[in-house]
């Protein structure tokens, strides 16, 4: 017997958070070209690509849930069936997680100077791993169903969700290697580095294990649709992690900064620390005004202090007679006065 709930309902379930994510999708792109209108074309060209697929793959999502739920509504015998939208979805979604790994495996090419010793096998696993998938995508459209392709073709489905966690292993290992590497001995590029560090993982994790939970799910419960439900976030997972790196890249600018002015200038440019100060003394007058005004406040009421003293001393008929305790006790004076 057919269960509802981990068939139709987790392609449901499965197709509301794949949409609510896509919706994270399109902002993200909105806000990157708002961001950084004078990019380098090949960045906006991935955005935009990346866009187009993902809404592409949102369509293919909703129309496999129509097949399932109207369609075929009350037919439960159809939930065997692969329709072509469904088989399709696993092939853009192998095309998103292609083009983000080779995203970061270009930084990490740039941070490692070069070295094709560790981003070669990066490149070949996720290229594996997008054969892997138009493998799976062409056979499920050849079988028609669940069970026909479980029989013959259950591995190259794992095999290609295997790669694709370890590639996301891969990359966040060298990405902290390499970001660790290049760390500087200011303080407020650490922080920076380890900001990075720490996004890095926090992507890299939750791309991978929606990944691995969609396998397990595959190879532990093979009677539902759990895993596709899950499979449908992969992309948005995938698309959302490349759009956040991109976006975050100004407020890291502006914390390196804000820290660099503040503790890394003045200690690590002292040649360049006057010509800094002026200019900031130049810019900022309004804030230097009220400690000059406190200091000159301070001078005058020392100076008054001097000629109470001289005052008091005044009553006497010379200054060859004042007493050197008086002189000294210049308090004893002002007491008297009052």
């Amino acid at each position: 017997m057919v269960s509802v709930p981990a068939t139709y309902g987790a392609l449901l379930l499965g197709g509301f958070l794949a949409s609510a994510l896509s919706g994270i999708v399109t902002v993200q792109s909105f806000v990157y070209f708002k961001l950084y209108p004078t990019d380098l074309p090949w960045r906006k060209a991935i955005v935009a690509v990346i866009w187009a697929l993902d809404s592409v793959h949102t369509a293919l999502v909703c129309a496999s849930i129509w097949i399932y739920l109207i369609q075929n509504f009350g037919d439960t015998s159809k939930i065997n069936d692969i329709p072509n939208t469904v088989a399709m979805t696993i092939a853009l979604t192998a095309i998103l997680t292609f083009i983000v790994h080779c995203f970061f495996a270009h930084r990490i090419h740039k941070l490692s100077h070069c070295d094709w010793r560790i981003t070669a096998p990066l490149l070949v696993f996720a290229f594996l791993r997008l054969c892997s998938a138009s493998v799976t995508t062409a056979e499920m459209i050849h079988l028609k169903t669940f069970t026909e392709f479980k029989r013959e073709f259950r591995w190259v489905f794992t095999l290609g969700l295997a790669l694709s966690s370890l590639v996301d292993v891969l990359i966040a290992v060298f990405l902290c290697h390499s970001l660790r590497a290049n760390r500087k001995a200011s303080s407020s590029m650490d922080y920076v580095i380890n900001s990075v560090i720490l996004y890095t993982l926090e992507n890299n994790s939750l791309t991978s294990a929606a990944t691995v939970v969609s396998m397990i799910c595959w190879l532990v419960m093979p009677t539902n649709l759990i895993f596709m439900g899950l499979h449908f976030v992969i992309s948005k997972l995938y698309a959302n992690s490349l759009l956040a790196t991109l976006n975050a890249r100004k407020q890291l600018r502006q914390e390196r900064a804000q820290r660099g002015l503040s503790a890394e200038l003045p200690l690590a440019f002292p040649g360049l620390a006057p010509s800094s100060r002026f200019h900031s003394n130049h810019h900022n007058s309004s804030r230097v005004d009220p400690i000059g005004t406190k200091l000159e406040i301070n001078v005058e009421k020392t100076v008054e202090y001097e000629v109470d003293v001289d005052i008091v001393t005044s009553h006497s008929p010379s200054p060859s007679t004042i007493s050197p305790k008086a002189s000294c006790h210049p308090s004893e004076a002002i007491s008297q006065m009052a």
